[in-house]
C-alpha cells in the first residue's frame, strides 16, 4: 500500500513539474524562419518558436502551422474557409531533419530577453499547446503561423517590444506579394488568381506584409525591446542553421504553363469559329463545352464568394467571363436551330467581358494574364453566335 502511494505521489509530482517547468537563466527564445518548399502549402515558407535550455536539455519547437487531415469534414471545412489549425510541439532535432530532407533553408533569430521574459513566453506557449487551447481559426492573410509570432510576443511582453515597419519601402497588394512566391508555380498562381477576389488588389499595409515568414524575419531584424529604460535590438543573434541547394528547374515544364495551354485552346476555338463562319455551320460540341465549362467555373467563383468564410474570395470579378447561367444555356446548344434569345444573351455576356476588361485596366481587380487569349477567343465565339442567330441565310446546323 505504501509503495502504491509512493508511486502515485512521485507520478503526481513529476506531472506537476512538467506543467510548471522552470527554465534556467541560460534558456532562450528564438524565431525560426524556414525557406519555401516545392509543395503549394509550403511555397511561402514557415515560421515557428524555438525554446532552448542547454542546462535542462530542453529544445522544442512550437509550431502554429499544423492541421489534421483526418479531422471530421476536413475538406468541407477547408472549402468553406473554416479550417482549424493547431499549435503543435516537436523536438527541434526532428523538426530540423524534416527541413533538411525537403532541402529548405532554416534561419534562427535568438531574442535578447531577460530570464523572466523567456519564462513568460514559454509559459504562454505551454498553456497554448494544451489540447483545450491549441486550436485556432486559420486565415491565410491575417492569422497564420507567421502572424502568430508577433501576436504572441505582443500579448506576453506588451509595450516592451516595438516593431518598426520603416524598412518596407515597396507598395504592394496582397496579390503582388503572392506573385513574388509563385513565380515557379504557374498553375498555382493561375488558380489563386481565379479563386481570390478584388479585395486582395488593394495596397497592403506594412503590417499586412507579415503574413509571409520572410517579412516577419525582417520585422524582427528591425524590432527593439525596452528593459530598465534601455532600448536595444530585439534580436541578439542571427544564425543560418540549414542551407538549401538550388533546385533543378526543367525547362520542359515551361511548355505546359497556363498561358501556353490556354493559348492552344483559344487558337482551337478561333479556328473552329472561323471555319464555322465560312461554312455557315455551327460545331455544337464546342458551344456545349464552352458554355458548360465557363458556367461551372462561374458557380465555383460565386460559391467561394457567398458560401464560404474565406476573407480573400470576396468581390471576385472573374464571374464576368465565367458566367454561372452559362451552364443552363449549354443544354440549349444541343439544338440544331438556336432559339432567338441566344443572340440577345450572347450580347449580354459579350458586354460582361468588356466590363471585365475595364475592371482589369482600372486595376480594380488584376486577372491572370493567361486569360487574355481565352477572352479574345470566347468573345469571337459569342459574336459568331450573335451573327448565327440573327442571320436568315445561314445553313442548318450540323
Amino acid at each position: 500500500m505504501k509503495r502504491k502511494f509512493y508511486f502515485i505521489f512521485l507520478l503526481s509530482f513529476y506531472c506537476f513539474q512538467l506543467t510548471a517547468q522552470q527554465l534556467s537563466d541560460k534558456a532562450s527564445i528564438s524565431i525560426i524562419t524556414c525557406g519555401p518548399g516545392n509543395e503549394l502549402y509550403s511555397t511561402f515558407g514557415h515560421s515557428a518558436f524555438r525554446v532552448f535550455d542547454p542546462l535542462q536539455r530542453f529544445d522544442k519547437i512550437y509550431n502554429y502551422g499544423t492541421f489534421d487531415f483526418n479531422a471530421p469534414n476536413f475538406y468541407l471545412n477547408f472549402a468553406k474557409g473554416k479550417l482549424t489549425y493547431q499549435l503543435s510541439t516537436t523536438p527541434f532535432s526532428r523538426f530540423l531533419r524534416e527541413y533538411q530532407y525537403e532541402n529548405r533553408w532554416v534561419k534562427a533569430q535568438k531574442l535578447d530577453l531577460i530570464p523572466s521574459d523567456v519564462q513568460a513566453v514559454f509559459n504562454f506557449l505551454e498553456k497554448n499547446a494544451k489540447p483545450e487551447n491549441k486550436s485556432y481559426q486559420y486565415d491565410f492573410f491575417y492569422d497564420n503561423c507567421s502572424t502568430k509570432i508577433e501576436s504572441v510576443l505582443k500579448t506576453v511582453l506588451h509595450d516592451k517590444i516595438n516593431f518598426n515597419n520603416d524598412h518596407i519601402k515597396t507598395h504592394k497588394t496582397h496579390r503582388d506579394l503572392i506573385a513574388d512566391y509563385t513565380k515557379n508555380q504557374k498553375w498555382a498562381k493561375f488558380g489563386i488568381d481565379l479563386a481570390l477576389g478584388s479585395v486582395i488588389d488593394k495596397e497592403a499595409s506594412k503590417d499586412d506584409y507579415k503574413f509571409l515568414p520572410d517579412y516577419i524575419f525582417q520585422s524582427f531584424e528591425h524590432a527593439t525591446i525596452k528593459n530598465s529604460n534601455e532600448i536595444k535590438p530585439l534580436v541578439q543573434l542571427e544564425q543560418s542553421i540549414l542551407k538549401s541547394n538550388s533546385p533543378i528547374i526543367f525547362s520542359l515544364s515551361e511548355l505546359f504553363k497556363p498561358f501556353n495551354i490556354i493559348l492552344v485552346i483559344s487558337f482551337f476555338i478561333l479556328l473552329v469559329t472561323f471555319n464555322n463562319y465560312k461554312s455557315g455551320e455551327r460545331t455544337k460540341l464546342l458551344d456545349i463545352l464552352l458554355f458548360f465549362s465557363t458556367g461551372i467555373i462561374g458557380i465555383i467563383v460565386l460559391l467561394l464568394w457567398f458560401a464560404t468564410s474565406h476573407t480573400a474570395t470576396y468581390k471576385n470579378f472573374n464571374f464576368l467571363w465565367a458566367f454561372a447561367p452559362n451552364i443552363i444555356v449549354a443544354f440549349f446548344m444541343f439544338k440544331n436551330k438556336l432559339p432567338q434569345w441566344v443572340a440577345f444573351y450572347s450580347k449580354i455576356i459579350t458586354g460582361l467581358i468588356v466590363i471585365m476588361l475595364i475592371v482589369w485596366v482600372s486595376k480594380i481587380q488584376i486577372f491572370n494574364l493567361a486569360l487574355l487569349p481565352l477572352l479574345i477567343a470566347i468573345t469571337a465565339r459569342y459574336l459568331f453566335l450573335i451573327f448565327k442567330s440573327d442571320s436568315k441565310t445561314m445553313k442548318t446546323d450540323k
